[in-house]
């Protein structure tokens, strides 16, 4: 929780600067909607390889290694403020993203050492972390950063960059000096063989998993009608005359719901199991985005419970997906297994991020989040299934 608080502060520090950035030095959206879905792609791309080397070396040296690539990243994108070089942001944000694959890898090694009972209140209680970082962020990016590069004469969107660097900087040396000893080496998750580090084997242990293809379906699910429908809930607001700061709040209400009852969900989850808690996610997923969808521009109410229960919805998917691939899993493929998932989950996120603004370009915001509420049904029918499944092979002996 100490190294995950400044990280997470880094990385929405940033990443709220990004499209700011990209548009002044390119004085175009799209260039500055690139910049900031750069730390998407960085995080998709750096989850896989920050699991290969924590199958071989352990969580600290992932970590380790996520939040100083991240830090460097900053430094980068602090550069192309300073330069006015706009090529030099996308690396720096791509790497950026790393920390974030780092952040996310953070709630598994929460759970190694934990009990099989206690499991889901490790992984929500590092989900709950996440939300102080994530609040704190963008306010200071925007406010002591700006303030911060002034005094010292740098452009004010260096600052919120420079800022980054450090605090990824101290995310990095709470988890290299802290994180003793090693808490996969001591659940023995270490891979010793090359067989081990493929990835291949991780697709293949997923497949042959009714648990596994339903927890990363959910993670994946979850992740795309709350990328969606917040993605272009602002812009559908700002059509219906909201002022910024009712927008804004809206945002926050809907963070809240992601992280803030995040304990709370992982506690029932201990009491629970992790499908039922799966499955109540998908029906709030549902019931939210349908709530959205009734909507006009011009009200609010709709919107604001529909975002809470989206976020709320999406955490419960996380956390119980995120349990159930711990349990189902032993080993290093555990963590092959588990760096897949957040793969699958973050391109999912992404690929939504950009075909919402596609489909309300060619229908309206109401019908993007009408046809995505069906979509958070899938970990619903997933878990039906698999009840009716077991219920079956019960019979049968």
């Amino acid at each position: 929780m100490t190294g995950l608080v400044p990280a997470g502060a880094a990385l929405t520090s940033a990443y709220s600067a990004a499209a700011v950035l990209g548009e002044e030095l390119t004085d175009s959206e799209t260039l500055g909607g690139l910049a900031a879905a750069s730390a998407t792609v960085g995080s998709a791309i750096a989850t896989l390889l920050l699991a290969r080397m924590m199958v071989i070396y352990g969580r600290r040296p992932g970590l380790l290694t996520g939040y100083a690539v991240a830090s460097v990243g900053s430094l980068i994108a602090m550069t192309a403020a300073l330069t006015g070089w706009y090529l030099l942001l996308i690396p720096g944000i791509l790497s950026i993203g790393v920390g974030g694959a780092a952040s996310l890898a953070a709630r598994f090694a929460a759970a190694d050492l934990a009990t099989p009972d206690h499991r889901a209140r490790a992984i929500g209680t590092l989900v709950w972390a996440s939300t102080v970082g994530a609040v704190l962020g963008p306010t200071i990016g925007f406010g002591p950063a700006k303030r911060f590069a002034q005094l010292i004469g740098i452009a004010e969107l260096a600052g919120p960059y420079l800022i980054s660097s450090i605090l990824f900087a101290i995310a990095a040396a709470v988890i290299h000096f802290k994180l003793r000893p090693d808490p996969l080496i001591v659940a023995g998750g270490l891979g010793t063989s090359k067989k081990d580090r493929g990835f291949k084997e991780a697709v293949k242990s997923i497949a042959g998993s009714a648990i596994g293809k339903l927890a990363v379906g959910s993670m994946a699910t979850g992740h795309i009608v709350m990328v969606g429908v917040m993605t272009m809930t602002p812009l559908h607001m700002n059509d219906g005359g909201h002022e910024l700061e009712i927008i804004g709040f809206v945002i926050s209400l809907h963070i809240i719901g992601m992280y803030a009852a995040a304990p709370i969900i992982g506690w029932v989850v201990d009491r629970l199991t992790a499908g039922p808690v799966l499955a109540l996610g998908g029906v709030l997923l549902f019931i939210g985005s349908e709530m959205a969808s009734h909507t006009e521009p011009s009200e609010s109410a709709g919107v604001f419970i529909g975002l809470f229960l989206i976020g709320l919805g999406w955490s419960c998917g996380l956390i119980a997906s995120s349990v159930l691939l711990t349990n189902e899993y032993e080993g290093s493929v555990r963590v092959r297994v588990q760096g897949l998932a957040d793969t699958i989950m973050s391109a999912s996120g992404g690929a939504a991020g950009l075909g919402s603004g596609l489909m309300v370009s060619t229908t309206d915001y109401q019908t993007l989040c009408h046809y995505v509420s069906f979509i958070g049904l899938a970990p619903v029918i997933g878990f039906l299934f698999l009840l009716f499944r077991t219920y079956k092979k019960n019979l049968t002996h």
